[in-house]
């Protein structure tokens, strides 16, 4: 696979805390101003019509096979990639890209709804980012925090996030392999002491180059 400059990707099980640290690096740019890297934060599924759809099968609102929802995240990826103003169109010009969620999330929870060939070979043409952060935290901790949601997707399951953590640690070295930097963040810690992780990885990517921090 290709890597994507200026790309970062935050990955985990659910509860793992991926949406809340995008939200505190979002604030930290925000409030650094000048001096940093243009920077974009996005996710995925998207908001895009189709990403809508997924989530509304994830919430058991539309019946979805798991083929199927493996197929939409592959469209939803490619819009969100190609698009104009897409991913690869703002790490071109120099923006800092950071996705709640890419690639792993759908060789993870699609390999396990559906098997590895199909999300595989829905993947295999996307390009990898420059590091991925994985959030590591026990799907025991993980279902605690979970519990004050309003509504739980599919996934969402003490069993399913065993299966999830198992198979990300079994799955990220195949990234490293490909030229990919993997950061392991202990996601137990509290959400300023995870972020301060966060931004002490994030500086080592080529993009803060020649950037006074």
């Amino acid at each position: 696979m290709e890597i994507l400059t200026n790309f970062a990707v935050f990955e985990g099980g659910d509860g793992s805390g991926t949406t809340t640290q995008l939200k505190l690096l979002k604030e930290h740019f925000s409030l650094a101003g000048k001096g940093l890297p243009s920077f974009y934060d996005t996710f995925e599924p998207t908001d895009s019509p189709i990403g809508r759809i997924i989530r509304s099968g994830l919430k058991h609102e539309t019946a979805l096979k798991p083929e199927t929802i493996a197929c939409l995240f592959a469209a939803d990826r490619s819009e969100h990639l190609y698009e104009k103003n897409g991913i690869i169109e703002r790490c071109a010009r120099g923006e800092l890209v950071v996705s709640d969620r890419y690639i792993p999330s759908s060789l993870v929870y699609q390999g396990i709804t559906c098997g590895e060939e199909l999300p595989s070979y829905l993947n295999k043409d996307f390009p990898c980012p420059e590091v991925i952060f994985f959030f590591d935290l026990d799907p025991e901790t993980a279902q605690k925090r979970m519990e004050t949601r309003a509504s739980k997707d599919i996934f969402e399951e003490l069993e399913f996030q065993i299966r999830v953590r198992s198979l990300y640690k079994a799955m990220l070295p195949r990234f490293r392999d490909q030229g990919v930097r993997i950061e392991i963040i202990d996601a137990s810690k509290s959400p300023g002491e995870v972020a301060a992780l966060v931004w002490r990885a994030l500086q080592k990517m080529l993009i803060f180059k020649g950037f006074v921090l």
